[in-house]
This record gives C-alpha cells, structure tokens and sequence, in this order.
C-alpha cells in the first residue's frame, strides 16, 4: 500500500562492504528520518550492493535540495551511486505507438484509473490510426511520420514535441520503428519498449506463423530499457504462458498480446515507483 504522506525514496548502489546497511540506516536515523521500507540485494559473483531505502518526509531533518552535501561524507569514502526521488513526484510518461493498439489502450485504461504516480502527457505515432481513441481521452495526439530516408528529421521533431511536453519516460507500446542514437540519447534508460520473447529465434514480420510452424510449447514477452544496441538493453520484466498443438496462430497471437500488456504495465509501474537499478547490462529490481 502506498504511504499516506510523502516519502523520499532513494536507491543506491557500490561495492559491497561491511556495515553499509547498517551507515545508510544510520544516516536516515541520524536526521530524524522514519524508515518504512529497506530492500538489499548483494551480488556475490560482483561483490556489489544494492538497496533502495524509503523514508518519511515529516520531521526529516535534511532539506532534500541539499541532501547531496549531506550525503557526501557517507557516499564519497564507500563509492556509492545514488539517485533520490520524492514520492509525491509525478513522472511525465509519453507513448509511442505504430498499428497494433493492444498496449495503448491498455495503458490509457490503468493510467485513467490512477495506477500509476505519472501522467500521460502526449500520445506519438508514425500512423494516424489512433488519433480519435487517444482524443476522446482527452490527450494530444501528434502524428509524426518516419519516412525512411529521413528518420532523423522525423526523432528530431520527436524529441522536440516529448521535451515540449516535459516527458520524464517514454514508453514504447509496440512502435515498430527502431530510435536513432540521438533519441536513445535524449532519454538514457528511460525509454520502455515491450515485445514478444521469441527473439532471437523467429525474429521477422511474421514470429507467430514461424513460432508455430516449429510447434513453440511458450510465448513469452518482454520488458526491457533501450539502448542503442536494438533490443539489447537491459530486461526489466518477462513473463511465459504454456501453448500446446491446440493452440493456432491466431491464439498464439492473442495470447501473446495480453501476455505484452501485462509485462509492460509491471515494467512501467516498477520504473514510475522508482523500483529499478541499472547495473552492467542487468537489472536489480526491488518488486
């Protein structure tokens, strides 16, 4: 259950050492601060620490503006990476989208329903098809076409309209056109893209029909950060569902859907809940 009141969340990361647990709760402690929630994770092969610890804002003690200084002492000496966030901040998500509109409405429905901490700020397409759903939502619509030998206009005014807005994230609901480095770039691990988990055995236009023609026994899909390597970044989410002989094209393709739909929500509710930590290539996420 989400607190009450607003919190400080803050998620950290460095080489695992004795008492670091015990320094960061310390340092809370210290200035007044209620812990509410500590999650750890050591990595053994790595010898790396993570956590991400949440904390009451009321009566804490350190102006969050100038919480670096404050932090310095402690994190300097013990090498820690960190990043702080305030619950009561709400993330400005963007959605870009092609044809299949199976994500799309799926994310209109959980964030009018208030799942999320975020707005939706703007809906982008390389297609005009979703203009009239995402209107009578009440949410601007930009058509943005990626012609093929002028991607790079096309991100251009792309990333002009996302930075206009304000956008934190950008969520990429089954936008089939590949970003460019200056738009992996303009938003580094922040941008969401879902797809199906058949990569890289059936890649191609037609990954169900090839899926099925091989007698695949799972479909899966996946969640991952964008990097300029394509689809390569780090995995946030994946989930499986068992497929047999009964099942044909049309079924592995549905399934599939809702199984893309369900993955996406979770990866954007970890990220907007400031849930996620990079490392290497890999994901630590405190779920």
């Amino acid at each position: 259950m989400a607190p009450s009141s607003p919190t400080a969340i803050l998620l950290v990361a460095c080489p695992d050492q004795r008492g670091i647990v015990a320094a960061l709760a310390g340092f809370i402690a210290a200035h007044n601060g209620n812990i509410i929630a500590l999650d750890q994770y050591v990595d053994a092969a790595e010898s790396a620490f993570f956590a991400r610890m949440e904390w009451e804002l009321a009566g804490f003690g350190v102006p969050l503006d100038q919480f670096a200084a404050y932090f310095q002492p402690l994190a300097g000496p013990r090498r820690i990476a960190w990043r702080l966030h305030r619950s009561d901040q709400r993330l400005r998500m963007a959605v870009l989208v092609s044809k299949q509109v199976h994500c799309l409405y799926d994310i209109l429905a959980r964030g009018e329903s208030g799942e999320w901490p975020a707005d939706l700020a703007l809906v982008v397409s390389n297609h005009p098809d979703h203009r009239g759903i995402v209107e009578r939502h009440g949410l601007p619509f930009h058509h943005v076409p990626v012609p093929a030998g002028d991607k790079a206009q096309a991100e251009a005014r792309q990333i002009a309209l996302l930075k206009e807005a304000g956008v934190d994230f950008v969520v990429l609901a089954r936008y089939m056109q590949i970003l460019g480095p200056a738009f992996v770039q303009a938003f580094p691990m922040r941008i969401l893209n879902i797809h199906h988990s058949f990569l890289p055995a059936f890649a191609g236009a037609r990954p169900y029909q090839a899926a099925h023609d091989r007698g695949v026994k799972i479909v899966g899909a996946t969640a991952h950060y964008v990097t300029e390597k394509l689809d390569e970044g780090p995995i946030i989410e994946q989930d499986v569902i068992r497929v047999s002989h009964r099942q044909g094209v049309d079924d592995l393709v549905r399934l599939g859907r809702d199984l893309e739909k369900i993955v996406l929500s979770r990866a954007i509710y970890w990220h907007v809940h400031h849930r996620i930590l990079v490392y290497k290539n890999r994901t630590v996420v405190f779920s």
